[in-house]
């Protein structure tokens, strides 16, 4: 099997996609909520109808925590607390968005 220059040329692209791909994905930025006594109500919002761990593993895989039902602590308990918002925030009502909940 001989590899000529046509086949050369798509595995070079192939090597430049993959390089970008990796050049351009980088340390990921998004800040996570601390999973504290302070945000307790949250992590049991989200994580309420959570499966077991022996749970079966496509049940496992595709679960998704309830990101909406934990959002209603957010704003309430900022405001309560004096936790200032960042300048050019975001929507307050939609904190889950952007910020991941520890697994």
């Amino acid at each position: 099997m001989n590899i000529d220059k046509r086949d050369w040329m798509f595995i070079a692209l192939i090597v430049v996609v993959v390089g970008i791909f990796v050049g351009i994905s980088g340390k990921e930025k998004t800040k996570l909520v601390p999973n504290n006594a302070m945000h307790k109500a949250s992590y049991d919002a989200a994580f309420k109808d959570a499966p077991a761990p022996d749970a079966p593993i496509m049940k496992r895989a595709f679960y998704k925590p309830d990101k909406k039902g934990a959002e209603v602590f957010c704003e309430p308990c900022h405001k309560e607390k004096g936790v200032p918002y960042p300048p050019n925030h975001p929507a307050k009502n939609r904190c889950l968005f952007c910020h991941k909940l520890k697994q």
